[in-house]
């Protein structure tokens, strides 16, 4: 137990020093805006996104890479799933801008209405975090969200994040499963 306890407090630590160097990060726009467009054109790169027919995306919030016009640019093009918090899981919705409210946290989420969408549906599935290891480690939010949805799917998995986001190592959980690759 006290083993757990320790790696609790060493990812509240490391939460905490990401939120520091996300708010210096976030005070140069010009270095964001680059910063995003470098990071979707990586992806866009990958033979998994080339391919994929139905990608799981994020509705993203300050901090995380911006999936706003990323989102409008590909959704008449490939369809496009954004998460919906129910109770304490994700189900997958199809993108439709028409059908998006503020939801958990006052994070953008599709409405109960949208197309839902089953994780081995998914080609390729793009997710957030708080800090990543090019080794395929990451390190959520604490809600634990991601982690009970990413054993559901059966495609790669690919982190996307700024690079200071970017750690040398991660406490890990038994549940935690590696990233596919993480874009950076």
């Amino acid at each position: 137990m006290v083993y757990l306890y320790l790696m609790t407090e060493e990812k509240k630590e490391l939460r905490k020093r990401m939120r520091t160097l996300q708010e210096q990060f976030l005070t140069d726009k010009e270095s964001v805006g680059k910063e995003t467009e470098r990071l979707w054109t990586a992806l866009e790169k990958e033979e998994a996104f080339a391919t994929a027919g139905t990608i799981l995306l994020y509705m993203s919030i300050p901090g995380e890479v911006a999936t706003g016009e990323f989102i409008r640019k590909w959704y008449p093009n490939k369809r496009i799933a954004i998460p919906l918090v129910v109770g304490d899981s994700l189900i997958l919705k199809e993108y439709n801008p028409d059908l998006l409210h503020e939801g958990y946290k006052g994070i953008l989420e599709p409405s109960d209405d949208s197309v839902t969408i089953l994780p081995e549906n998914i080609d390729l599935a793009v997710v957030p975090g708080i800090a990543f290891t090019q080794s395929g480690k990451r390190l959520g939010r604490g809600g634990g969200f991601y982690d009970r949805l990413i054993p559901a799917l059966h495609c790669p998995v690919f982190g996307i994040c700024y690079p200071f986001r970017i750690v040398k190592d991660l406490p890990t959980e038994p549940w935690d499963r590696l990233l596919t690759k993480v874009i950076s």
